[in-house]
């Protein structure tokens, strides 16, 4: 009898653990889906800073890009500004995710497509982003985007 009542309060608090962290899990990953979200809104604006908006504001950011290695949120910025100086060369931004995994609580890598539409021409290619939660606040802390061609 103990040993049943034992295995009904280890079913039952793993069953209480498993299902907060899928809440918790779901709840972040809406979170993740929100930043990409506002991140295009804000390119299709033309507002880099409000893009911006969805880095780590910290010198330890990393963008990996077709240039090489760029460290820091500034220097990310203005590569950015550098790379698309008008709504022109912005064009008008869609992400379509691959996959987005969990690698702990405070911790998702996503892995999509992006695609620039402009007047001219369109452009696109793959990213490989990680998300950290850090103060609160889901943040990518690495970037790696390349172009297809």
């Amino acid at each position: 009898m103990l040993y049943r009542l034992y295995l009904f309060v280890i079913t039952t608090l793993l069953g209480f653990a498993c299902s907060s962290s899928s809440e918790n899990a779901s709840e972040d990953q809406a979170a993740i889906y929100s930043i990409m979200d506002q991140q295009v809104e804000c390119w299709n604006k033309g507002d880099l800073d409000c893009f911006m908006q969805g880095y780590w504001q910290s010198d330890s950011l990393m963008f990996i890009g077709s240039s090489g290695v760029i460290y820091g949120y500034d220097n990310t910025l203005q590569r950015y500004q550098r790379t698309y100086p008008d709504l022109a060369a912005m064009g008008q931004l869609t992400f379509d995710v691959v996959t987005l995994d969990r690698l702990s609580a405070d911790a998702y890598h996503m892995v999509g497509q992006w695609t620039l539409d402009r007047q001219d021409d369109e452009i696109g290619g793959h990213f490989t982003l990680l998300f950290r939660k850090i103060d609160d606040r889901w943040v990518i802390v690495k970037d790696h985007s390349s172009s297809s061609g």
